[in-house]
């Protein structure tokens, strides 16, 4: 049964990462007088800073849901594995649609979309991967490609007469002079790069993750966010010693440090990076930690450095022998 849209108004809900093509699909079912929100989410891999500013170059709302705990679990055992490196993406993008389809059914919208285009990344976004993601949503049927429609079979968001599938588009590959093309006709000049922002894919930061997920059962969120920062080396299967690099390393690392739960150990007498002791503690894995502090300092290999390590609260001195920060290289992740 069709849906006089003169009678009630049909709400889409899209999946929005801020770029060109989540960009162009809103605006394309916009212009059939379709009443358009978007979703976005947020884990330590990847924010809502591009969401936010396409949501306020558009007008078009914007929803924002924090998934770590529900991405964290998925991580554990993705059902289509991971690509290249920690990137779980179609089992990444059926998450995504699943929590955006809660929202669906809470506030009575219509269908989900997203601007996925057909063969803009060959594992991904193909026909069985998405079409993996779509029955792996748990809202099948709901979802619309509007960049891709008319090359996908019809889905009965169009057989009903929610969408205008005339009006869609039949984009695919990695070209996206077509997606150029509509931005300069809906008048939208400002968008991202297609560069992807999720973490996932980064190398080092994948090693890093892996590294977690393998030596500690508990996982909290502050954790994931000093992935990000600094120098990680792995002193044993429950200790791990993060060294900042820079100034906004080191202000980076006290945003998530926990003077309960971890250790911060600085040079006494000159400047330095922040070290966070993470784990379960030894006077031992104290010490070294101390010495790769002293060793990434201009104190002089060979020469004891005074060093203050801070934990709940307390202050103590210890004086360790300094080395050259590469003697650790081989505690690096």
């Amino acid at each position: 049964m069709k849906i006089d849209k003169i009678s009630r108004q049909v709400k889409g809900l899209g999946l929005c990462s801020g770029g060109l093509d989540s960009i162009m699909s809103a605006l394309l079912l916009k212009s059939q007088g379709i009443d358009i929100t978007w979703i976005c989410f947020e884990t330590p891999f990847f924010s809502s800073k591009s969401s936010e500013k396409a949501s306020q170059a558009t007008g078009i709302p914007l929803i924002t849901l924090d998934i770590t705990d529900d991405y964290m679990k998925m991580m554990k055992n993705p059902k289509a594995g991971f690509g290249k490196n920690m990137n779980p993406c179609m089992d990444c993008h059926a998450l995504m649609f699943s929590k955006a389809g809660e929202v669906l059914k809470a506030r009575n919208f219509h269908f989900l979309f997203s601007g996925e285009v057909l063969g803009q990344r060959p594992k991904s976004q193909n026909r069985n991967s998405l079409r993996y993601v779509e029955k792996n949503s748990g809202f099948d049927g709901q979802i619309l490609r509007p960049l891709c429609a008319k090359l996908l079979p019809e889905t009965p968001v169009e057989k009903n007469g929610l969408v205008d599938r005339e009006r869609l588009m039949d984009i695919s590959g990695r070209s996206r002079k077509t997606q150029m093309q509509m931005a300069r006709d809906f008048g939208i000049k400002d968008f991202p790069s297609p560069a992807g922002g999720c973490l996932l894919t980064d190398k080092v930061f994948s090693k890093r993750l892996k590294d977690l997920m393998d030596n500690q059962k508990t996982i909290h969120k502050r954790h994931l966010y000093f992935l990000k920062q600094g120098r990680h080396f792995r002193l044993d299967s429950k200790t791990k010693v993060i060294v900042g690099r820079s100034q906004n390393d080191n202000k980076k690392l006290l945003e998530y440090f926990d003077k309960n739960k971890d250790i911060l150990i600085r040079h006494a007498g000159m400047p330095g990076p922040d070290v966070v002791l993470t784990g379960k503690f030894s006077h031992e894995n104290i010490q070294r930690a101390a010495m790769i502090c002293a060793g990434y300092t201009k104190s002089l290999p060979g020469k004891n450095a005074d060093i203050k390590v801070l934990h709940n609260n307390t202050e103590n001195i210890i004086s360790v022998k300094t080395v050259k920060a590469l003697e650790f290289k081989k505690l690096m992740i």
